[in-house]
């Protein structure tokens, strides 16, 4: 009689690469902190990037609204997609970073009250920032709600790589921005969001990456 390995019988065994909660809960925070900072550098030089967070930073611009209540508002609607798609852990850690992300968005322009920053740097290192921070909650079971999302969940049904559906969506985002935003500076901001696009392209490949 063939007997079932031990390691492989019934359920599913936790994998030893997999993330403790003590690195969950560390890579959520450097996570949220890397892209806070990225946004802010964004709104400090007048930029914009892709995804739900350059949606919201353009309606701030136009609107007298705060960043972080929009951050929030815009992607709540993505939660049941979340939820949906990827289950109540990933959509309840996204919340967890989206709040935080919200957050430590005014922290930083308390802590470094910095009136103006030159657009090209603020949309180049902004956005790679950005991308960076995406990463590690990517590899956490996290997001930033929105395009996210979306693009998480046809990379796991179809192969196609998140970052390059993101570069789609984050192109017409920006290129939208050209409403409030100067053309010399959406042009920077363009080339920060496909900086923030091959980072996670280039990083995040199904298979890749087993510590989750």
């Amino acid at each position: 009689m063939t007997t079932t390995p031990t390691s492989t019988r019934g359920a599913a065994v936790r994998s030893p690469l997999a993330h403790g909660v003590v690195e969950d809960v560390f890579g959520l925070l450097v996570g949220v902190t890397v892209v806070s900072f990225g946004l802010f550098l964004l709104k400090a030089g007048s930029a914009v990037t892709g995804g739900t967070a350059g949606l919201s930073l353009l309606i701030s611009y136009l609107a007298p609204v705060p960043f972080p209540v929009l951050f929030f508002a815009v992607n709540l609607p993505f939660f049941l997609l979340a939820i949906r798609g990827k289950g109540w852990v990933f959509a309840l850690r996204s919340g967890v970073a989206i709040l935080l992300v919200s957050a430590l968005s005014s922290v930083h322009a308390i802590f470094l009250p910095v009136a103006h920053v030159d657009p090209l740097y603020a949309a180049v290192v902004g956005n790679v920032l950005c991308g960076v921070g995406i990463l590690i909650l990517f590899r956490h079971r996290a997001s930033l709600g929105g395009f996210n999302i979306v693009a998480l969940i046809l990379q796991e049904r179809f192969g196609i790589r998140a970052g390059y559906v993101l570069m789609i969506v984050d192109t017409i985002v920006v290129l939208v921005s050209l409403v409030a935003v100067p053309p010399l500076n959406v042009l920077v901001s363009a080339v920060g969001a496909v900086l923030l696009n091959l980072i996670l392209a280039f990083n995040h490949k199904p298979g890749r990456y087993l510590g989750v």
